[in-house]
């Protein structure tokens, strides 16, 4: 393991501002304090810093030399609406949210960073820090691009970071091409005809068309995606009814789908219709269909060759080649940095958080981030910028 002497030196500061953002978490789109505490941060720093990108979205520039190049770092901020269940010191004081999935930890990693390089700017070029809210399904990165954030921060090229449990600490995971899957939301709704449960022929049951429906939909990646693709179609909500002697008029499905490409994307829209639209009129019961209903959807997060390469190298000089996973399998959740990666080349890497034991999973209410690895991951983040800005880039 190669880390600066001076990164090393930050840790203790990296571990208590991650376990105060660990205390306050703050949901998407309403990380006003979070946002404050990082700017601070940041300007103390003597960083120049830009705040309302995204409503809630900091981004800190710091320029040495004069190279025109430019690169952009990005770290998520949001928490989660769930309830903390630990019992440390620096548990979740808001009842309800928690950093359930390191945001926390990859604020910290990214303002040691920042502290680091503004300290020993040993770069030529610019460095854009960006800390993005509501990545956690309310497309945070997304708003911020619509709000300017390329066009006031015009990178070359920009790189994210996520902690992965059971990824052993002190190891990376990266690989060029899709490293999350692409994520797409619907609901549909099926209307019958109510009656009283003891009399079912007298109406339409939308119960029954519902049952039939959702185990039809699951044949869409058994018999209808080439079995060498990965997708997945999951029924996440199912709501109908509320009393016991009654067949309710209408059921409501909701679920997501996600998948490694544009065609098998489309394979699954279109069978989906077709199953809604033929299963519900054979038994003669009226169906709406919506995709993405909140306006959500996360493309394919996918890593170009170029930029790949960079992290790679970033990454072996911080883990060395047995701590490096270079053929990483993709995973399935989704991540809304694919947003930037459709506009900027860049690469989305995975650091080590660990062992997953005791529950420490993402998104499960006795997560904590593993601070033993904050200073890994601003190494390597101050790897990426002299890989690019640096000697090591000439």
């Amino acid at each position: 393991m190669t880390i600066p002497t001076d990164i090393l030196q930050l840790h203790e500061d990296m571990r208590q501002w991650r376990r105060h953002l660990h205390q306050f978490p703050e949901t998407a789109f309403d990380e006003s304090k979070t946002a404050e505490f990082i700017a601070n941060k940041l300007k103390s720093f003597g960083l120049e810093v830009h705040q309302g990108l995204g409503v809630t979205g900091v981004i800190a520039t710091l320029s040495v030399g004069d190279s025109s190049k430019k690169i952009a770092l990005r770290a998520d901020i949001d928490a989660l609406f769930i309830q903390e269940q630990n019992s440390f010191a620096h548990k979740s004081c808001h009842e309800g949210k928690m950093h359930a999935c390191g945001h926390d930890g990859h604020s910290a990693m990214l303002l040691g960073a920042a502290k680091y390089l503004s300290e020993h700017k040993n770069f030529n070029g610019t460095v854009y820090f960006i800390f993005q809210p509501a990545e956690e399904g309310r497309a945070g990165a997304k708003q911020m691009i619509l709000d300017g954030l390329f066009e006031q921060f015009p990178a070359d090229c920009v790189f994210g970071l996520h902690n992965f449990p059971d990824i052993p600490v002190g190891h990376f995971a990266v690989k060029a091409g899709p490293m999350m899957a692409s994520f797409d939301s619907f609901e549909i709704i099926i209307t019958g005809q109510a009656t009283h449960a003891a009399m079912p022929h007298l109406g339409n049951d939308a119960v029954v068309v519902s049952a039939q429906l959702m185990t039809a939909l699951q044949t869409i990646v058994s018999r209808n995606v080439d079995p060498a693709d990965s997708a997945v179609v999951s029924i996440t909500q199912i709501h109908a009814g509320n009393t016991w002697n009654a067949i309710p008029e209408s059921v409501v499905i909701r679920g997501t789908f996600r998948c490694f490409s544009e065609s098998v994307k489309a394979l699954i829209t279109r069978k989906l219709t077709q199953l809604v639209n033929g299963i519900c009129a054979g038994f003669e019961v009226n169906a709406t269909l919506v995709f993405n209903p909140e306006n959500i959807g996360y493309p394919v997060t996918f890593n170009t060759e170029a930029e790949t390469a960079i992290a790679l190298k970033a990454a072996l000089a911080i883990a060395g080649v047995d701590g490096v996973i270079q053929q990483p399998n993709p995973s399935m959740g989704s991540e809304d940095f694919a947003f930037m990666l459709q506009e900027k080349p860049g690469c989305y890497s995975w650091i080590g958080n660990g062992s997953s034991e005791n529950s420490c999973l993402l998104h499960n209410p006795h997560y904590d981030f593993n601070d033993e690895i904050l200073p890994i991951g601003a190494a390597y983040w101050a790897k990426l910028v002299d890989n690019v800005l640096g000697s090591s880039s000439l």
